[in-house]
């Protein structure tokens, strides 16, 4: 579904604009940009009442966070340190896109990240990008939640799912693989 027909359909559905729902952007046409929308939770409020986690351990939050996530169909929870979640997302505004190879049985293909600031990263297809940025559909996003990074050391990570292009695991794979080589490259 393009960005254009998650609109129209959003519009059809509320009646009212989707700034709340999917992040919408106006491009300059002179420069070359990657269209990416939003979809996921753009704040850990939307996932979790972050009030009842008060007075609450690193070790309690990350299990509440890992069964929230357990048996979830193309949704993964992931936990890193608070310290590695700042670098991260530090690295991702220095770097906003990152190429990524994924390696099957059959091949491999490639996938572009873009960062969209505070804490979110969208995964397409790079031939896909390479054709028409405009067009290019996420496979699978992910948010880094730093909320808890100075209090508690604890960086919440969101993985979602988009495409069948992606398989499930596949997915949680790709994404742990995208956060060690952002660590790793800031420790260079």
């Amino acid at each position: 579904m393009t960005v254009a027909s998650l609109s129209h359909t959003a519009r059809a559905i509320s009646g009212r604009a989707i700034r709340q729902n999917v992040h919408c952007q106006v491009f300059d046409n002179s420069r070359r940009s990657l269209s990416f929308s939003f979809a996921g939770p753009r704040k850990l409020e939307e996932i979790m009442k972050t009030e009842l986690l008060e007075g609450k351990s690193a070790s309690e939050v990350s299990d509440i966070w890992m069964t929230y996530h357990e048996g979830k169909d193309k949704t993964h929870g992931l936990i890193m340190l608070g310290k590695d979640s700042l670098d991260v997302l530090e690295r991702a505004k220095q770097c906003p896109y990152f190429v990524q190879p994924v390696f099957r049985d059959e091949g491999y293909f490639m996938l572009v990240s873009q960062f969209q600031g505070p804490s979110h990263f969208l995964m397409a297809y790079l031939e896909d990008y390479k054709m028409d940025p405009a067009r290019a559909q996420p496979l699978l996003t992910f948010s880094v939640f730093d909320d808890l990074a100075k209090k508690l050391d604890l960086g919440l990570i969101r993985c979602d799912i988009l495409n069948k292009g992606v398989e499930d695991d596949e997915g949680r794979k790709i994404v742990n693989r995208m956060r060690t080589k952002k660590m790793r490259s800031i420790s260079r």
